[in-house]
């Protein structure tokens, strides 16, 4: 396994760092270009351990603690979307890569998407898991629950309900590792309360943003896939969205929900490399069980 690399920088005066893992082969240069991965709101460089197996023997994995999260500085006040979408381009310009392979999931689909708006050349393939693209009355409703009880000093409180409120618990329909998701989610929580300066701070951020995942996308070729029983935005409307990305394809991954990269964390990490290095019909690792619907274009409605 090769060493990884931090590196340092800050746009505004806001510091922040990205760790790159070079890739792991005996076959010589990369096989595509660097893959940037893009999380929610808690999860910063050291979260994506699938990411770095899976995708470690094709290219570099470059993983971020973006401004308001983990290691890095606090965001200012107001709108945040302009300078996390900075920082990625800062980020790519430092690698010195003319392209990166865009990978967001939930918070982090907007920062991707929204880079590949305003930065299509800069943007080999764009892959996006859970996006928040619609949240219902009831969400929010949950979300101010959860935000009283974090106001109010519950932190396990705040935990169980924001986990809770990111998860399908119908037992009626069955997800993989459901509970074992859900302990770990809420520890997640609670750590990140515990250590990280700024976590409140990042979260109420989480909770309030209302992304825009408006005005469509052409030029770059992309892959949307969702739990098949998300609850936090239906797979349908995710697959609508989808559709406004001229060329995209959208899949559903059986068995799981919001939380799709822990419950089907192998799958979704085969998935995404395949996507990447263009080898989705053949193998990059080991064999995996394709989502339903794999394959299928996204057509406009």
């Amino acid at each position: 396994m090769p060493e990884e690399i931090i590196r340092r920088l800050s746009v505004d005066g806001v510091r922040f760092g990205y760790r790159v893992l070079p890739h792991a082969s005996d076959s010589g240069a990369p096989a595509t270009e660097p893959a940037l991965v893009l999380g929610g709101a808690l999860q910063g460089m050291y979260g994506w351990p699938q990411m770095d197996d899976h995708l470690g023997p094709a290219t570099d994995v470059v993983t971020a603690d973006l401004p308001g999260m983990g290691s890095a500085d606090p965001l200012p006040p107001g709108p945040s979307a302009d300078i996390l979408r900075r920082a990625v381009l800062r980020i790519a310009d430092d690698l010195g890569a003319p392209r990166l392979n865009l990978f967001g999931f939930s918070y982090g689909t907007a920062i991707a998407f929204g880079f590949a708006q305003r930065h299509p050349e800069r943007v080999a393939r764009l892959a996006l898991g859970g996006v928040p693209v619609h949240i219902d009355e009831a969400q929010v409703e949950c979300w101010e629950r959860a935000r009283e009880l974090l106001a109010g000093g519950d932190r396990e409180g705040f935990a169980a309900t924001a986990a809770d409120a990111l998860m399908c618990l119908d037992p009626e329909r069955n997800v993989h590792r459901r509970e074992l998701a859900r302990r770990y989610v809420r520890r997640s929580f609670l750590h990140a309360l515990t250590h990280s300066p700024h976590a409140t701070n990042s979260l109420y951020r989480a909770l309030a943003d209302r992304p825009d995942f408006s005005g469509g996308l052409s030029g770059v070729p992309a892959l949307v896939f969702a739990g098949e029983h998300d609850t936090v935005t239906s797979p349908e409307r995710q697959r609508k969205f989808a559709a406004t990305i001229e060329g995209s394809r959208f899949l559903t991954v059986p068995e799981s929900d919001h939380w799709v990269v822990l419950e089907r964390a192998f799958e979704v990490a085969e998935l995404v490399a395949r996507f990447f290095t263009d080898t989705e019909g053949a193998r990059v690792g080991a064999p995996v069980s394709l989502p339903r619907q794999a394959g299928a274009p996204a057509g406009r409605t």
